[in-house]
């Protein structure tokens, strides 16, 4: 017969959990990750923000590229730098005026800080406009009437609008009369548009 001191051991073997000591170290080593983690994530966190609202403005550029040849009639996307948004447009409203764009259909209306606090219409570091002419313009959007509007045959008028972010990134998104549309990013380290 076991006596009382061998069950008390063997009650010991069986039992399973963690000791003090085992979630202490677990727990500084959580601390540790998290002090590497969390500064990384905070330089990360803004360019990916900008990525993602330049994808989801020139996704928005073609859908309205593609609805006004689709509906065979004209679309824009009306800029708001004052208000940091944008406007996609399927009607000028009965003023006639895209620009004035309170009157206007509007589709969809895209602020920018939905993207990220620090998401703006800027041109960050870049120090060369799209074109190459020049410093990039006061209000970093050269659409005539900070208004882009597409014909039914998918043309139209030229010009460029600039999205930045708190680390001074820059993407440069456009569109040419033949209705092609581009992005491009601004390399700081070259001083040139990719």
């Amino acid at each position: 017969m076991l006596s009382l001191a061998n069950k008390d051991r063997n009650l010991r073997r069986n039992c399973k959990g963690f000791t003090i000591i085992e979630v202490l170290v677990a727990m500084v080593i959580l601390g540790i990750l998290a002090a590497i983690a969390i500064p990384a994530f905070s330089r990360w966190a803004p360019d990916y923000e900008l990525k993602r609202a330049a994808q989801a403005l020139y996704s928005d550029l073609q859908r309205a590229k593609m609805r006004a040849v689709k509906d065979n009639s004209d679309w824009a996307v009306v800029f708001d730098a004052g208000g940091n948004a944008y406007y996609v447009c399927s009607d000028e409203g009965a003023d006639g005026n895209w620009s004035t764009w309170a009157d206007n259909t509007i589709e969809e209306t895209v602020t920018l800080a939905a993207y990220g606090n620090s998401i703006a219409f800027g041109h960050g570091n870049a120090t060369d406009d799209m074109d190459g002419s020049g410093n990039p313009p006061a209000d970093d959007i050269t659409y005539a009437g900070d208004v882009v509007v597409f014909d039914p045959k998918g043309l139209c008028n030229a010009g460029y609008v600039y999205l930045d972010n708190s680390r001074g990134n820059t993407f440069a998104l456009g569109s040419r009369n033949t209705g092609v549309i581009f992005v491009r990013r601004w390399n700081s380290s070259n001083s040139s548009w990719e």
